[in-house]
C-alpha cells in the first residue's frame, strides 16, 4: 500500500524538524544576553553577575559639568583670594615687617622701591591686585543675590510685598568684615596709587615717606583709618583662609562635648592668629612708618599737593 502524497510530506517535515532541533547547541550560561537574564534557567546566579551599564556622564553645553552657579561663584571667591594673598604678603613685608626690622623709614624705603615694580607693572598688577579684588567682590555680591533669588523662588513670592517679607540670607562674620573692608581697601589704593598715577603719571616718588608725611600732617584721620584697615583686613583674611582650609568652628562636623571643645579651640586659635597678624602689621606701620615725620623741601610740597587732590576732604588737608 503506497503512502499518499500528504502522508509523505508530513513525515518529511517531521524529520526536518527533528534534525534542526538536534543540531541546535544549547546557549552557554555566560552568553545569556543581559536583557533575557530574568528569563534565564539560572536567574539568581545571573542576577549576581550582571552589572547594568552606567548612564553616560552628563555635562552642560560648555562642558562644565552639572555644578550650579553657587559652585562657580564660590570658586571665584576662593581662588581670587589666593592671588591677592600673594600681593598682600609682599605689601605687608615691604611696608611693615622691613621697617620694623630696619627701625627706619629711610632704610626700608629702598626695599619698597626695589620690589614694588614687580607688582605695579603689567601683567602683575592686574593679575595680583586689580582682577582678584574685582572678582572677589563681584562674586560675593553675585552669590548673595543668587541666594536671595533662590529664597524668593522657594517661598513662591510673586508680588513685591511678598518678597519684602522674605528675609535676605544671613551674613556671616567673615562676609561682614569683607563688606567693611571693601571701601577701606579701595580708599587706600586710591590715595596711594590712583592719585599719584593721575597727577604725576606714576608712583616713582611715592614710598614710605609719602605715608609718613600723611601721618605727620594729618595724624587723627591717618591713625584711625590705618588702624581700622589693618584690624578689619587681618580678621577678614585670617578667617577667610580658615574657611578655605575647613578650620572654622562651624566646619566641625562631629557632635558631643569633644566637638564643642574643638569649636572653642578653633575660635580662640583663629582669633589669636588674626591678633598676631594685626599686631605685627601695626607695629611696623604705626610704630615705625607712622612716626617717620614730615618730608621736607620740594618733596614735602609735592606730597601736600597730592593729599589735597583727595576728593571731598582734600580741601581741608
Amino acid at each position: 500500500m503506497e503512502d499518499s502524497p500528504d502522508s509523505a510530506l508530513q513525515r518529511e517535515e517531521s524529520h526536518s524538524s527533528y534534525i534542526s532541533m538536534r543540531d541546535i547547541d544549547p546557549s552557554p550560561e555566560d552568553e545569556t544576553p543581559p536583557e533575557y537574564i530574568h528569563e534565564s534557567y539560572f536567574p539568581e546566579k545571573d542576577k549576581d553577575n550582571y552589572n547594568p551599564p552606567s548612564p553616560p556622564a552628563r555635562s552642560t553645553t560648555l562642558g562644565l559639568g552639572n555644578h550650579g552657579p553657587v559652585y562657580y561663584l564660590k570658586g571665584l571667591q576662593k581662588y581670587s583670594s589666593y592671588a591677592f594673598t600673594v600681593f598682600a604678603t609682599l605689601h605687608i613685608t615691604n611696608t611693615s615687617i622691613l621697617p620694623l626690622l630696619t627701625r627706619s623709614v629711610s632704610a626700608a624705603d629702598p626695599y619698597l622701591l626695589l620690589t614694588r615694580p614687580y607688582y605695579q607693572s603689567l601683567p602683575f598688577e592686574p593679575l595680583l591686585i586689580t582682577a582678584p579684588i574685582a572678582l572677589h567682590i563681584s562674586a560675593g555680591l553675585a552669590l548673595r543675590l543668587y541666594r536671595r533669588r533662590q529664597s524668593v523662588h522657594r517661598y513662591g513670592a510673586e508680588s513685591r510685598s511678598d518678597r519684602k517679607r522674605i528675609p535676605w540670607p544671613k551674613l556671616s562674620g567673615t562676609s561682614m568684615l569683607g563688606l567693611a573692608m571693601t571701601p577701606l581697601v579701595l580708599g587706600h589704593a586710591f590715595i596711594n596709587r590712583v592719585i599719584p598715577l593721575w597727577y604725576e603719571g606714576g608712583s616713582a616718588n611715592v614710598g614710605l615717606e609719602y605715608v609718613s608725611h600723611g601721618f605727620a600732617k594729618h595724624p587723627i584721620i591717618s591713625y584711625a583709618g590705618f588702624t581700622v584697615l589693618v584690624g578689619v583686613g587681618s580678621w577678614h583674611i585670617v578667617w577667610g583662609w580658615a574657611k578655605w582650609l575647613a578650620l572654622t568652628p562651624a566646619q566641625v562636623t562631629s557632635y558631643g562635648q569633644q566637638a564643642q571643645l574643638r569649636k572653642k579651640r578653633r575660635f580662640y586659635v583663629i582669633n589669636g592668629v588674626a591678633f598676631a597678624v594685626a599686631s605685627l602689621w601695626l607695629a611696623g606701620g604705626l610704630g615705625i612708618v607712622g612716626r617717620g615725620g614730615e618730608a621736607t623741601g620740594w618733596l614735602g610740597r609735592e606730597y601736600d599737593e597730592l593729599y589735597r587732590r583727595i576728593p571731598i576732604i582734600g580741601q581741608w588737608l
